[in-house]
This record gives structure tokens, sequence and C-alpha cells, in this order.
């Protein structure tokens, strides 16, 4: 029996979940990103601000030359979060075997489970109109009997597109298409098969396996097997997180130390009570510094005890950045900071305490005013509000 992968991708996730909320910003350019009149980039486009040529990662200023009547807001992380949750929540009633790929796309093994609905394409149909209704949002899907070929054919259909590839019919799908929709295939990779007069996914899955290896190396022995249509990995759900980051991008470079240590030590706290929160302690500690020039350059350090406590993980971090501030005076524009090395936290209080665990529990106690209460019902000394000085984005790896 073949597989049924469904890839199933939500259309301009950002722009379409602010049009949810805002129906009068359907039907007109509009950009998420934030003020064109500040240094930002665009996260999402709706399709008809791309018309005029505005992509992702496209700066807001120049987005704004192209399409000067687009309407920009600023991104909102916590309502996308929200919808993908919900979104997520919506595939898990159709399968269990599910893959997200960050917010707005997933791949779902309904094998076997399409039978109640008649087809794939019905089951695919009835994803499509949950998700409509329940969050106001298209979604595109891809059928295939391996992954490869559903996300192709989930890019090809949008947007709000349905496309099934019927078992044995992947090749005769792929051959035509550019190669560089097959997923892998880089600026550089497509120069190197141009030089080979090959531009086709079907040329290169002609290639002798050989050829393609040597050109290529062991990467392109995966390419030409995802060009003949063959893919054997598994829808799997995602591991551990195995790191947990926060950075920061300010609206202007600043040599300041004393505000990139205030910062710091926000993003600090941010990181650990997310840390607390799983039960967990980190053994490494790193930054991150991008400068005016976007040179951007990353230290850490192994701690000699796994810990969760603001203080430890800060402190580590503010070593960190004095001496990379030493080693270049150049203005910053980003301050991140990650922590790794993530192990369960399974320690007993001792009976008598030593003091040992009083920042912990202290960090935990505070954790709970500001889940009750907001972020801000506590501040400490060290702390500045991120919103004077950009836009902060959790990020777990």
């Amino acid at each position: 029996m073949a597989r049924c992968i469904f890839h199933i991708d939500l259309d301009a996730f950002f722009v379409s979940v602010e049009q949810a909320l805002d129906p009068g910003l359907k039907g007109k350019p509009m950009i998420v990103g934030g003020d064109p009149e500040r240094r930002g980039v665009v996260a999402s486009a709706s399709y008809e601000a791309r018309y005029f040529g505005i992509q992702a990662g496209m700066a807001l200023s120049r987005a704004r030359c192209l399409c000067p009547q687009a309407t920009f807001i600023r991104a909102h992380f916590s309502r996308y979060k929200e919808a993908s949750a919900k979104f997520m929540e919506i595939l898990g009633d159709f399968s269990p075997h599910i893959e997200p790929l960050g917010l707005d796309e997933a791949y779902l093994d309904v094998t076997g489970y399409e039978e109640p609905y008649g087809s794939p394409r019905q089951l695919a149909l009835a994803i499509k109109g949950r998700v409509f209704k329940e969050l106001g949002l298209t979604a595109s899907v891809g059928i295939g009997t391996c992954k490869i070929v559903a996300k192709i054919a989930s890019d090809l259909c949008k947007p709000d597109g349905l496309l099934e590839i019927a078992p044995g019919e992947e090749q005769a799908f792929l051959n035509p298409l550019p190669v560089d929709k097959l997923p892998g295939v880089g600026k550089k990779t497509e120069q190197t098969l141009k030089e080979l007069d090959i531009t086709t996914i079907g040329e290169l899955a002609s290639l002798p396996l050989d050829m393609v290896k040597k050109r290529l190396g062991t990467p392109g022995i995966v390419l030409h097997s995802y060009a003949r249509g063959i893919d054997d990995r598994e829808v799997q759900a995602p591991g551990e997180t195995k790191s947990i980051s926060q950075e920061l991008t300010f609206t202007r470079d600043t040599l300041d130390r004393n505000f990139l240590e205030a910062n710091l030590h926000i993003l600090c706290q941010e990181v650990c009570q997310e840390l607390r929160s799983q039960n967990k302690s980190a053994k490494c500690v790193a930054i991150k510094l991008r400068y005016a020039d976007f040179e951007t350059i990353t230290r850490q350090v192994t701690l000699n005890n796994a810990g969760n406590a603001n203080r430890v993980i800060f402190t580590e971090a503010l070593k960190l950045l004095h001496k990379a501030l030493t080693q270049q005076r150049k203005p910053v524009r980003l301050i991140g900071v990650r922590i790794s090395g993530l192990l369960v936290t399974d320690k007993q209080l001792p009976m008598f305490d030593s003091g040992t665990g009083k920042p912990e529990r202290l960090d935990k106690a505070i954790d709970k005013i500001r889940k009750k209460y907001g972020p801000v019902a506590i501040k400490t000394g060290n702390g500045i509000s991120s919103e004077s000085s950009g836009e902060t984005l959790n990020t777990n790896l």
C-alpha cells in the first residue's frame, strides 16, 4: 500500500492572520514588518503586494518604493503563535502523524486515515474547510506518496490550492519542472547543474549517479533520488528542544554598554523563564552580536554545573559580552542569547537550606507572579523596557 503524505501550507500566514482579525485589509496590498520609515525587513506580504515584486526579507524602505500604496503594520508574533497552535490542533484531528515545519506548515501522514472520507482529496478538502471556518485562513495542500512530491505540489498550487499526484505519476509530474523547484537546489547548485546543461528536474533524474556525485558530492545523491520522486523519510514529530534563544534588533546601532547589558539581562530572564517552564537546566551559554556592518559573531561558554537561575546565566553571558566589546568596538545592531545542553532538572532540595537553591526558588516565584499579572509585574534593576529598543522573537532550535 502506497503512503499518502500531505504537505499543508498556510498562505501568506502573517498577513492572513492580520486580515482575519481585520477583514478591511483583505484584497489590498499589505505588508507585515513594521514602519517603513524605520529600519526593518518584510516578514510577510499579501499576494496583492507580491504583484509589485515585494518578497519576504526585503528592506521595508525598498518595499515602500515598489508599492507606496501598501498598508504597513508591525508583526504580532503572539497572534501568529496562537493561530499556529490552533492550526496544528486541527491537523491532529485528522491524523496523529504530524511533522510541523515552523508556524505555518506541516507534513501529515494520512495513510489509512483517508478511508472515512472516501479519498485523499476529500480528506484534504475537509482540512481546508476546517482551517478556513475556524481560523479564517486558507491553506494549500500537496498530496503525494512521499514528502518531496507533496512539498513541491503544495508550492505549485498556492494560494488556496490542492494538487494531488497519484501513485506512479511522480516522475511525470516532476520531469518538466525547473530544477530550482526541487528543495535543496540553491543558487550554487543550480549554477553547477546549468554548467552540465541541466535545467529541469527530469534532466537531473536522467544523469548517471556517478556524475552527480562527482559534481555535487554526497548531497547530490539525495537530490538525484528526489528528482526521481524517491523519498523514504518518515513523517516524524519534532524531538525535544535542543536550545532556547532570544534576540533583539535595535532601532539604532549602539555602543552604549549599559544599554547592551540591560537588554542582555532581559533576554537572559526570558530564556531562563522558558527553561524553568520545561523543568530543565542548561550547560552552555552563548551570546550573539550583529554589528552595524552586518558582521555577526557568537561567543559561548560551558558551565561547570548546569543551571537555570537568571543570575547564573546572566553572569556568564555578561562575561562573554564584556570580552566581545573589548575585542571589537563597533556599533551593535542586534544582540542575542542562547542556552543549550539542556538537561532535565531532578534535584531534591536539602533538608537544611544552605542557600544554594534560593536563586532558583526566587526565580520560580517571580515566574508565577509574571505569568499571572504580566511580564512587567516585577522588574529588576538591570532591566529596561524592550519596547523602546526593538522586537524580541523567541526561537526554539
